[in-house]
């Protein structure tokens, strides 16, 4: 189940088909919370004073919505993401901050259209999981990362991670397979998709696991906050 000639991994058809309802979903899944861990994660991205932001994986704008609300006009603000539904919704979203304020393009992330030493700060939420997980292309993901990112610039991530706790651990791989799995399928219509982000958030990196990973990849520094009792993080990784 959901493996390529690849192996395991999201397909782009998934993303494409969950976007009519995602963004109730999301709401409903984590008790509004996401709402919260966003801003944290914008408030981040915004910290150095970045004059150009991308946010990568985007999907329907979630992120670039908290982004955009506390972003200087003079600031630079992209959205990247492969699926074109994921974009239509997004573009509905962001046309509150006025026609071009947002730029959204549809690409690969593991072959982003811009040039070396591009943005000042790049945010992503809840994409990175999918760019990593049991992927062949997890280096490729990272390396383009730090292609497009500024020397000194900041790669900030959302994240599911897992709680140190044993018990809440358990409790928390618990819901995402017996709540987030069935539920998230049965509004959506569209059941292997949450089947794909339960499994793949029960066996994901703890922060620490992640933060060895950036560090290796070539990230000279790398934080990690651990949020709903490290069920989520959020982790900034400096180049």
């Amino acid at each position: 189940m959901f493996r390529d000639e690849k192996g395991f991994r999201p397909t782009q058809q998934i993303f494409t088909e969950v976007p009519p309802k995602y963004d109730i979903l999301n709401r409903i899944l984590t008790l509004n919370l996401d709402e919260g861990w966003r801003r944290k994660t914008a408030a981040k991205v915004l910290e150095n004073e970045p004059s150009r932001v991308l946010d990568l994986c985007c999907g329907t704008a979630d992120l670039m919505m908290h982004i955009a609300r506390n972003a200087p006009e003079s600031t630079e603000l992209y959205g990247l993401d492969f699926s074109h539904t994921m974009l239509a919704r997004a573009n509905e979203k962001v046309a509150v901050f006025g026609k071009d304020r947002v730029k959204l393009i549809q690409g690969d992330a593991g072959k982003m259209p811009f040039e070396d030493n591009f943005f000042d700060s790049i945010g992503i939420s809840f994409g990175f999981r999918n760019l990593t997980f049991e992927n062949p292309d997890a280096q490729l993901h990272i390396q383009e990362v730090l292609r497009v990112l500024k020397p000194g610039g900041r790669f900030v991530i959302v994240e599911t991670s897992q709680p140190e706790n044993k018990i809440v651990r358990s409790g928390y791989h618990f819901y995402q397979k017996y709540i987030t799995a069935p539920i998230g399928g049965m509004i959506s219509g569209n059941r292997p998709a949450y089947d794909y982000l339960a499994y793949s958030a029960n066996h994901y990196y703890s922060i620490p696991e992640i933060s060895d990973v950036l560090l290796k990849s070539g990230f000279q520094k790398v934080t990690g906050i651990p949020m709903l009792l490290g069920a989520t993080a959020i982790v900034t990784a400096i180049k």
